[in-house]
């Protein structure tokens, strides 16, 4: 994998340890009394098969890299990991969670990744509830880790003799001395909430869940052996959506970098992930161009405006607007938590489509559009009064219900918690919490979460198409909406807006007048029962590590008010 400084650099060699020896095999202890027609889906095959067939591809190659994944998995079992055991992971893009999302596999072990960005008492919860027999830490972030009541291993991330993660490594043993997990359905990553309402809660996927999210991504995201995939999204939010495997599947680079501000520019970047947010950002850096080639940008986090497919499009840059549920997207949504392995739909690209202007081309893109090839379909339904009976909304683009889907890419549990697991598979379906319309050609289009949903005066206003509509004023850069208490209507919408930043001095000491300007443009747009209400100009709005926008936290501030 391509990586830092380090990793980028020709001249980057790789320590003994690192190096396969000559005529290594690159297969695991066969199975034995398995059906000849039957083999146990793992992600972990997608980096042998790798390293295989394209041994010498990138500078920190298929080969070595599948050495240093054989290495980790030796050196855990030595340190006392047995199958099923959790191996928490505390570290930002880099060689270390990438090694670990495949070595603690090859060990039969179940991965904990945690967010580099909590506190040291949320890390310590979540090390003592996952039961983490061994922590593997970037050195920046020991102080996560600090106090542990367990093995603590140390990443300086210099990839040389010396480095404690390093010297970790155990010798030379060869792939078919490792077992092969007989059960595709075995733990494969335990990930948590970011317990931002409450404990955080621990979500088990599996193997198999694992191995056709990744095959999905890759497909649906246009990866292969000529890509090369940009991380910007966090590996270690909910797996990195599964795009750790779903890269080795495709036989793509990867490339670790602290920033990306120019990256689109100068270097041969094809695919990234992220939230809309970011994608704002994007678009909007003072650096931002035309690209002279297409780079695909996978969106899912949140529902992304027209006006930012569109934005995108004039940049060069090919969104791939996917839809999925991760741990931190239901953080205001605790009890009903649910999660698949990121993405599960796609909005397709139709041909009557390509006839349209932009703008109403990206209305159509900002649909969630249908099911993944390895996810079974998704489903929009109102639940009966009094019983788990789900009933299919009429595809009528109006009638409003509940996401709800089932199959490969579901979560299989919360980790000792059967009863918030039976909550979440209410009616035997995944229930996502998130309103959506079902349209005649049978894709999705999400109204809003259940909690954002805005009752003014008896009217149901969708804060996300509220958004929508106003983010599509020209000096507007970002928007988010929630209700605020009415003494008349009950609730009304409130906008917080982080203005274009060359449109923040004209609107200096005027943030009065930008907001009956911002209102105008809304009552040309939505019913009077949606129109934002209140208006705050602010320099930020709070987010998760994707950069998913903390609506919890501006209810906050508008519960002050």
């Amino acid at each position: 994998m391509s990586s830092d400084p380090r990793f980028a650099s020709i001249n980057f060699t790789p320590t003994p340890a690192s190096v396969p020896p000559q005529g290594a095999r690159l297969s695991r202890k066969p199975l034995v009394n398995v059906p000849v027609n039957y083999h146990p889906l793992n992600p972990l095959s997608f980096i042998l098969r790798a390293a295989l067939i394209y041994p010498k591809q990138m500078v920190y190659t298929f080969s070595v890299w599948a050495q240093r994944i054989q290495n980790l998995a030796y050196a855990l079992i030595k340190a006392g990991i047995r199958p099923g055991d959790r191996v928490a992971v505390i570290a930002p893009n880099s060689p270390l969670i990438a090694d670990a999302h495949q070595g603690v596999l090859a060990a039969r072990a179940v991965t904990v990744p945690i967010n580099t960005r909590l506190k040291h008492h949320e890390v310590a919860y979540i090390l003592e509830h996952s039961g983490a027999s061994l922590i593997l830490v970037d050195h920046e972030y020991q102080h996560l880790a600090k106090d542990a009541k367990v093995p603590v291993v140390v990443s300086n991330d210099t990839g040389r003799s010396g480095d404690p993660y390093e010297e970790a490594f155990s010798q030379e043993r060869g792939w078919p001395g490792l077992d092969t997990d007989p059960d595709e359905n075995a733990a494969a990553m335990l990930c948590y909430t970011s317990g931002t309402t409450g404990r955080p809660k621990g979500v088990i996927t599996t193997l198999r869940g694992s191995y056709l999210g990744a095959v999905a991504n890759a497909f649906e995201g246009q990866i292969n052996k000529d890509s090369t995939y940009l991380w910007i999204l966090p590996m270690f939010h909910a797996a990195g959506w599964t795009y750790p495997w779903a890269n080795t599947f495709a036989f793509s680079t990867q490339s670790i970098i602290p920033t990306y501000g120019t990256t689109f520019l100068h270097s041969g970047v094809t695919h990234y992930c992220a939230a809309p947010t970011v994608q704002i950002g994007i678009v909007n850096d003072p650096q931002a161009q035309k690209l002279k080639r297409p780079v695909v940008a996978i969106i899912a986090g949140a529902a992304p405006t027209p006006h930012l497919i569109g934005e995108l499009e004039k940049t060069g840059i090919k969104p791939v607007h996917v839809y999925g549920l991760t741990f931190e997207d239901f953080i205001t949504l605790i009890a009903r938590n649910p999660q698949t392995y990121g993405p599960f739909t796609r909005c397709y690209d139709q041909e009557p489509w390509k006839d349209l202007s932009l703008e109403d081309r990206a209305r159509f893109m900002a649909r969630q559009g249908h099911a993944f090839a390895t996810a079974e379909e998704v489903r929009v339904v109102a639940v009966e009064e009094g019983s788990d009976v789900l009933v299919d909304v009429p595809a009528d683009g109006k009638t409003l219900g509940e996401i709800v889907t089932r199959g490969n890419i579901v979560m299989k549990e919360y980790f000792n918690d059967p009863e918030a697991t039976k909550k979440a598979f209410r009616g035997g379906c995944f229930n996502t919490g998130d309103l959506a319309v079902m349209h005649p050609d049978g894709s999705i289009s999400v109204m809003d979460r259940s909690k954002d949903i805005i009752i003014s005066g008896g009217e149901n206003a969708s804060s996300l198409a509220i958004e929508q509509e106003l983010a599509s004023h020209p000096h507007v850069l970002e928007v988010s909406v929630i209700a605020r208490n009415h003494v008349k209507w009950g609730e009304r919408p409130m906008a917080f807006v982080i203005l274009h930043h060359q449109h923040v001095s004209r609107w200096k000491g005027r943030h009065h007048e930008f907001a009956a300007d911002l209102k105008a443009h809304a009552k040309g747009r939505l019913p009077g029962f949606a129109c934002p209400e209140w208006v705050e100009v602010v320099p930020e709005l709070p987010k998760t590590s994707t950069g998913k926008i903390l609506k919890t936290e501006l209810r906050k501030v508008v519960a002050k008010l």
